[in-house]
């Protein structure tokens, strides 16, 4: 029986490489390339989007903060540019892959910067926490340890938290850099899991690397939520968060199914480049309409936070001019007009 089934197995399916990106558009039919060019549509509106969201935050919004807002609405666009390469050329997902990795490992350094700047930076944040405490049970490294205890908001803490974020966007590079150099050696292959292989060791310490970048992250969130809440921060985290798990959670299991064979070959797309295939139409799908929606959150302009010492000269004020209603006539400090 086994004899049989590999004799009617179609060459491709057991091919290692995906095919030619020729031979792949010649293989589609109707609907197919009608899904093509609806995708490609998708990928261009929203590149367009976002390039009249730059030119907006480049004109509005302070030099300090608009850099960094710029990168973080970067984010979409780029995936669905690199998921759409990789799309139309099956053999470049690996190189796409790595450019959207890379891009989003400096992302999440600059989402935690950003979250300071919002803050007024990193002097006026120290001040508003001047004796408050981080929260460090929490996701995605110690959720479950609550016993931990808080840790004092310092200069030295917040240069730690910086150090977790920039770890990874300096060593995703160095890694994938590696990745590519065994790849023309033969010795790496992305769906190639088995312990001799570099690719689950390279997998391993990238995932520890993951965790211990999202970390800090989660800290400053739970730190300065309510304190920017003005500023749409909630939603602004939560896009973040939805890019985090489509491009990573979402890729890995339907990366697994593929190389469990759960989802079939389709001639001329092995298994794995099946899954790599849809991998791609839903990034191009889900980016698109987070590109639409971060547009609705961040083209919204907000006022600074008022600095902290500020707000303690103001009840000061208040109390000094308060205004006392007597007999019908107003006095001010308690002395009578006159």
């Amino acid at each position: 029986m086994e004899g049989e089934a590999n004799a009617t197995l179609h060459p491709s399916c057991a091919a290692s490489e995906p095919p030619y990106s020729e031979e792949h558009l010649q293989s589609l039919d109707l609907p197919g390339r009608f899904l093509f060019a609806i995708l490609t549509l998708m990928t261009l509106i929203a590149n367009l989007v976002f390039i009249e969201e730059a030119v907006y935050i480049y004109r509005k919004i302070p030099s300090s903060k608009r850099s960094i807002i710029i990168w973080v609405n970067a984010a979409a666009p780029v995936i669905a540019t690199t998921s759409c390469i990789g799309m139309w050329i099956p053999r470049s997902t690996m190189f796409t892959d790595f450019t959207a990795a890379v891009f989003f490992a400096i992302v999440i350094h600059k989402f935690l910067m950003m979250m300071i700047k919002e803050c007024g930076g990193q002097k006026l944040l120290l001040r508003r926490f001047e004796n408050g405490h981080f929260k460090i049970s929490t996701g995605p490294c110690c959720c479950c340890c609550l016993c931990l205890p808080r840790v004092r908001i310092t200069r030295r803490t917040l240069f730690w938290m910086k150090l977790g974020t920039f770890q990874f966007a300096f060593f995703r590079p160095v890694l994938m850099f590696l990745s590519i150099v065994l790849w023309t050696d033969g010795n790496y292959a992305p769906y190639n899991l088995s312990p001799k292989g570099a690719a689950i060791w390279i997998s391993c310490f990238i995932g520890v690397l993951t965790i211990l970048a999202l970390w800090p992250v989660a800290i400053m969130f739970q730190q300065v939520r309510t304190l920017l809440v003005c500023k749409k921060i909630i939603s602004k985290f939560a896009l973040y968060q939805f890019i985090l798990i489509l491009n990573h959670l979402q890729t890995a299991i339907i990366n697994i199914l593929a190389m469990q064979r759960i989802i079939p070959c389709a001639p001329p797309l092995s298994s794995s480049a099946r899954g790599a295939y849809m991998i791609h139409q839903l990034l191009i799908m889900e980016m698109f309409l987070i590109t639409l929606i971060s547009r609705v959150v961040y083209r919204r302009r907000y006022d600074d936070l008022e600095p902290p010492e500020c707000t303690a000269e103001e009840d000061g004020d208040n109390k000094q001019t308060s205004k006392i209603i007597l007999n019908g006539t107003v006095s001010e400090g308690g002395l009578p007009r006159v």
